[in-house]
């Protein structure tokens, strides 16, 4: 008798979440980004809102809740209702955050949903003209020269750019010196000002100064070399074997949202990927398409976080946003 009305009860359930995922969306969906207006995941998130708005006939709202590296927006929306009305549109930096709290290994699908990753750009390691060098190979050798170390900056601790700089150095036995900034722009205006020697930056935001002969790009942070610059040889082929660094946004719901909904949501991203309107807009930031399941995505974070927690911890570097 119990299990008739455990089998029921299962069933009805069932049934409910088919009922709403087969209505999604019927009123006004909420995208935290958990950071601050203006950046990579922001524009990211304009844009995928924008293309779910005109598909759906719905409002997709952005909300910008930055703080704690991406910890507060993240968890905002880890203890929403998992309905599918409340979306996270998150990065690399903003997932360590709140994995650094955990204990054992991260799994993202512990605490939210991975819906589709929207891209994955690389950056750009550049270095003011005035330091002699013009490839990575001579950047390296510059710096084992200089025992007291070459400086880089990055837009704050823990973020993308500081990690790409911490596994260049581990992995090419130099010394680097981490010079953090409240922000990419900081950082950027005093490398043009020579103040510190080196950045691991995105791209848009550096190729103006590129162009220009105020910065010089040494190399590309992915596995191959990307279209935006295709005259920029790998950091890899420059010296330092299965080098990758790239930063991913991606959106993300409450775990437990309905598997119908997350693959509706994918389906609606990964279609509007296909759009040339949508490839122009990523182009904006340096980014090319790569679509994923759901599944596919969050094997990609767990890696990923694993991949930089590992070097976090043999770096012993303190994340913000962790407790």
């Amino acid at each position: 008798m119990i299990s008739r009305i455990v089998m029921m009860a299962l069933w009805l359930c069932a049934m409910a979440l088919a009922a709403s995922a087969a209505g999604y969306p019927d009123h006004a969906i909420k995208m935290i980004v958990p950071f601050a207006a203006g950046g990579g995941t922001d524009v990211l998130a304009r844009i995928i809102a924008q293309n779910l708005n005109s598909k759906w006939g719905q409002p997709v709202v952005v909300e910008n809740q930055p703080g704690a590296s991406g910890a507060i927006g993240t968890r905002a929306v880890m203890k929403a209702p998992p309905d599918g009305y409340t979306l996270l549109m998150a990065s690399t930096g903003a997932l360590m955050a709140v994995s650094s709290s955990g204990e054992g290994p991260f799994d993202v699908n512990k605490v939210l949903a991975p819906i589709v990753i929207g891209a994955a750009p690389p950056y750009l390691l550049v270095v003011n003209p005035t330091l002699p060098v013009n490839s990575t190979a001579d950047l390296i050798r510059l710096a084992k020269e200089k025992p007291e170390g070459l400086t880089f900056g990055s837009s704050g601790v823990g973020a993308a750019s500081h990690l790409s700089g911490l596994l260049f150095a581990g992995e090419t036995g130099i010394r680097l010196l981490h010079v953090p900034y409240k922000g990419t722009g900081p950082a950027v205006t005093d490398l043009l000002g020579a103040r510190i020697d080196l950045m691991f930056a995105p791209g848009p935001v550096v190729q103006q100064f590129v162009q220009s002969g105020q910065l010089k790009a040494l190399g590309v942070t992915d596995m191959r070399r990307s279209k935006f610059y295709p005259d920029v040889p790998t950091v890899a082929e420059g010296g330092v074997p299965g080098y990758e660094s790239v930063g991913w946004f991606g959106l993300l719901a409450p775990v437990g949202t309905p598997p119908e909904i997350v693959r509706q949501i994918n389906a609606a991203v990964v279609a509007a990927m296909d759009t040339q309107e949508f490839r122009d807009h990523l182009a904006t930031l340096g980014a090319e398409p790569k679509p994923q399941t759901p599944e596919e995505f969050g094997r990609y974070i767990n890696a990923d976080v694993a991949k930089w927690s590992k070097l976090v911890k043999d770096n012993d570097v303190q994340l913000p946003g962790g407790k």
